[in-house]
């Protein structure tokens, strides 16, 4: 039996190479995997240190550019981080085949996120909502004391709206603070002000608050874009004929358009781990908002103009920031959003939803026409040959060889690689 145990008092307060000196002594760890773990990059160790609890080290993504998108009228190189291949590839040429009918155009509503403070222990819960709404003003002021500077800019608490719900455990009054969070993405602001406000909640209800916590389905910060694509740019009318066919797949059929969406956030994602925003919350927001209905549909909507062209919407919550958490303090986040050029939050969620309708407009036109492996399983090779142990031109030789065979695996890339050096490299 194993004298190992995970329970470690104190590792907490140890700094990053301890941590990792212990981790390595658990693991077996050789010197060259500690050095892989603890290669800085573009992210200082203390800085790393003060961002997550019991930081050993890093785990470096792939950081790629987008090109071709225009956006309103703008033109943008899209940073990426991703450990996909194909998708920034993809990404830029539907970006190309949009320029023929003027990019993309992009909007999205002010950031408002909601807060909900859970009321429990009501005698009369329908009373106590319209207990709680006569003081509304009363309520949004005790809000903005707690973020003068918010208020400052244009933001803060708007509105305090409320809904009374039937649970297992009883009826209960969810409060629902609405707040602007301007260029943040808001999750610290928003909890900071449900918090602030519970005292007086309880008090005018006669309830117990229990949970005061934002919500991820930010149904009133949405972005949007839209694009034409011009017929014969993209392959003709049986083309556009196909895409619209695939789409219907995906309206119909959720275990589709589980996938068809997991094909947008590949953009979404994307751009948010490159500008260091939370892409839990976008995800939770986006399939949330994809269900919203009571079925879970597309993200995206397609159809055929006048002229006989593919039209494509997107529209989806988009809880992004400029300002604030990781996105202030990650060196490489503030790199990638002067790359982007973009000045506000609303910009880059504008170019997000841009990213992921230009995503999916890519996989359902590779699905339609070539089948997704193609172009999709080029790439994988290179990744299978680096794998078998294959280092700078021999990747190309060994992925080449197997996207000739059509054998495209582990197996046989270490055979390829073997016959290539002669057993040795």
């Amino acid at each position: 039996m194993s004298s190992k145990t995970s329970r470690l008092p104190g590792f907490h307060k140890l700094t990053p190479t301890e941590r990792l000196r212990v981790v390595k002594e658990w693991a077996g760890l050789s010197d060259e995997e500690v050095k892989l773990l603890s290669a800085e990059g573009g992210l200082p160790l203390d800085v790393a240190d003060r961002m997550v609890e019991n930081v050993v080290g890093f785990m470096p993504l792939p950081l790629g550019i987008a090109t071709n998108f225009l956006i309103n009228g703008k033109e943008y190189l899209i940073p990426m981080a991703i450990e996909e291949p194909s998708v920034i590839a993809a990404a830029s040429n539907a970006a190309r085949m949009a320029r023929a009918k003027g990019g993309f155009k992009a909007g999205s509503t002010e950031p408002i996120m909601i807060g909900q403070v859970q009321v429990v222990d009501l005698e009369d819960p329908f009373t106590a909502l319209i207990k709680l709404l006569k003081i509304k003003e009363e309520v949004l002021a005790e809000a903005n004391r707690k973020d003068p500077v918010l208020v400052k800019l244009g933001g803060g608490a708007k509105d305090l709206t409320g809904r009374v719900i039937d649970t297992e455990m009883g009826y209960m009054l969810i409060a629902e603070l609405h707040v602007d969070v301007r260029d943040a993405m808001g999750a610290n602001a928003v909890n900071t002000m449900c918090e602030a406000v519970a005292p007086l909640i309880e008090e005018v209800t006669g309830g117990r608050v229990l949970l005061r916590i934002l919500t991820n389905l930010a149904v009133e910060r949405l972005a949007w874009a839209e694009a034409v694509f011009d017929k014969e740019v993209i392959g003709g009318p049986e083309v556009v004929e196909a895409i619209l066919k695939a789409y219907a797949f995906a309206s119909a059929d959720p275990y589709r358009a589980a996938t068809h969406n997991k094909g947008i956030m590949n953009g979404v994602v994307a751009v948010a781990l490159a500008t260091a925003n939370d892409t839990r919350a976008l995800e939770a927001g986006a399939h949330a908002y994809a269900a919203r209905s009571g079925r879970y549909l597309p993200l995206t909507s397609w159809w055929r103009t006048e002229d006989g062209d593919l039209a494509g919407r997107i529209e989806m919550p988009m809880a992004v920031g400029v300002v604030g958490g990781a996105t202030a303090v990650h060196p490489v986040a503030k790199v990638a959003r002067k790359i982007l050029g973009v000045t506000s939050a609303r910009e880059l969620a504008e170019v997000m939803a841009a990213v992921g309708l230009a995503q999916n407009f890519a996989a359902l036109r590779a699905l339609a026409t070539e089948g997704i492996q193609r172009g999709h399983m080029k790439l994988h090779a290179r990744s299978l040959a680096m794998a078998a142990g294959a280092r700078g031109h021999l990747v190309d030789l060994v992925a080449r060889r197997m996207v000739e065979e059509g054998v495209i695996r582990l197996d046989r890339a270490k055979q390829i690689l073997e016959e290539l050096t002669g057993g040795g490299e």
